[in-house]
């Protein structure tokens, strides 16, 4: 890649307040997959059970479904930058709560069930309020699908390191100090926060400062399930998360029980996804336009179920580890481009409620596709859970194919102003 192709490809980092989110929160995501990957081990070693291995990722995203929603309400209402503030600072707390159980030996898996509904909850108005912080930190409009995509590269570079330096730690002096680093490195993102220079002003729906909460919720609902575009991602990302996540609870077992590896060996195949996952967000990162992006998720979902199918009866690790980076990459296709869609069509005064519906879509519905992974793998087994997750996403891939198409036949005779209706035309095309 040339001086300009990188320019190019990172240049959202030019806004300083966006390099300084991006810089704390990259620091701070390392720990984050250190503490994932490490309670997934932690719980599968105290239980031997995958299907509380299930029950404790559906507990960590239960309260993103119950209350993700009106924390979309809030980060259209309140100001976003203290929203983050408060929420990075609440979930220092819980890792660090963590550290010191686990590190004290007190630590059970009812310990690790009700920090992970902790942490959840934290969530359901940390993410809404930081998917609609970053339209707020960038500042040209036509910079907002890359840095999208530059937060993606983030998480998924995290993903790699993270779970490799837990592996070794884990190994070396055990779950606690993987909890104690990942506390400690919310600093650097608090920090960053408090280094920004952003507005002080609360955010006010529509211009209001008076409203009834119900009514804009129910606004919010109306918009998502009226607009056929915005209302047909964001079921896809549902769909995509409660069958195609199966493989990603049910990680610790094939760890464990198939390739009959350690911490690391479970940190090695997470980070394989990540490596595909930094892949496809360079890709997208590097991209200029928004159009076809339609069709990016579809062959991306496709693609993800294929390589499902192939890693959920291999028992040769390596290749296991080559279909993971294949997965990876799949993975980041189909969710941040489905990101970047509904920040793109969506106007910034619903942006939070409509990013709470994708929130809700992603993160609230996987309490479903954990249980369903748990009960799966105890009754037909782990690899043959992951199999039927990957032909139950190539049908999705397929019927998301099917809706956006029809829809585009009749978006002639639909409301809307033109240039509207050409974003959408440009965005779900086939080039």
């Amino acid at each position: 890649m040339s001086i300009t192709g990188f320019l190019a490809t990172v240049r959202a980092l030019k806004n300083r307040n966006y390099r300084l989110f991006f810089i704390g929160n990259g620091i701070s995501l390392i720990g984050t997959w250190m503490q994932t990957v490490t309670i997934g081990w932690l719980v599968y070693k105290l239980s031997h059970s995958s299907y509380t291995l299930g029950a404790t990722g559906a507990l960590g995203t239960l309260p993103v479904l119950l209350f993700s929603i009106f924390g979309g309400y809030v980060a259209d209402r309140i100001n976003r930058f203290r929203i983050i503030l408060t929420t990075q600072t609440l979930a220092m707390i819980q890792a660090l709560s963590l550290a010191i159980l686990t590190l004290t030996g007190h630590i059970t898996v009812n310990h690790i069930l009700f920090l992970s509904f902790v942490l959840g909850l934290i969530n359901a108005f940390d993410i809404p309020a930081r998917q609609a912080f970053v339209v707020n930190i960038v500042e040209k409009k036509e910079e907002l699908a890359n840095a999208i995509a530059l937060n993606s590269f983030l998480v998924n570079s995290a993903r790699l390191i993270g779970p490799s330096i837990a592996g070794v730690l884990v190994a070396a002096f055990g779950e606690g100090i993987c909890f104690l680093i990942n506390g400690i490195s919310y600093i650097a993102v608090i920090f960053a926060l408090l280094m920004m220079k952003v507005p002080s002003a609360k955010q006010v729906i529509d211009g209001r400062e008076n409203e009834n909460v119900l009514k804009k919720l129910h606004e919010g609902f109306s918009y998502v399930k009226t607009f056929v575009p915005v209302r047909t991602v964001i079921l896809y990302v549902g769909f995509f998360s409660i069958f195609g996540m199966f493989y990603g609870v049910l990680m610790p077992v094939f760890a464990k029980e198939i390739f009959h590896g350690t911490a690391r060996t479970l940190g090695f195949l997470i980070g394989s996804g990540g490596t595909g996952a930094i892949i496809a967000a360079i890709y997208l990162a590097s991209r200029s336009t928004h159009s076809g992006l339609g069709k990016i998720i579809h062959i991306a979902g496709i693609v993800f179920g294929t390589g499902l199918i192939l890693f959920s009866y291999t028992n040769n690790f390596w290749f296991a580890v080559m279909i993971l980076i294949v997965v990876g990459a799949a993975m980041v296709l189909q969710i941040v481009t489905a990101n970047i869609i509904l920040q793109t069509l969506v106007s910034d005064e619903k942006r939070g409620r409509v990013m709470s519906f994708h929130t809700l879509a992603f993160m609230g519905t996987q309490p479903i596709g954990s249980y369903i992974a748990g009960v799966l793998g105890k009754t037909i087994g782990t690899q043959g859970t992951v199999f039927v997750s990957g032909i139950i996403c190539i049908i999705g891939a397929i019927i998301f194919k099917v809706k956006y198409v029809s829809f585009l036949k009749k978006i002639e005779t639909t409301v809307m102003d033109d240039s509207q209706r050409m974003l959408i035309k440009q965005t779900f095309s086939a080039q």
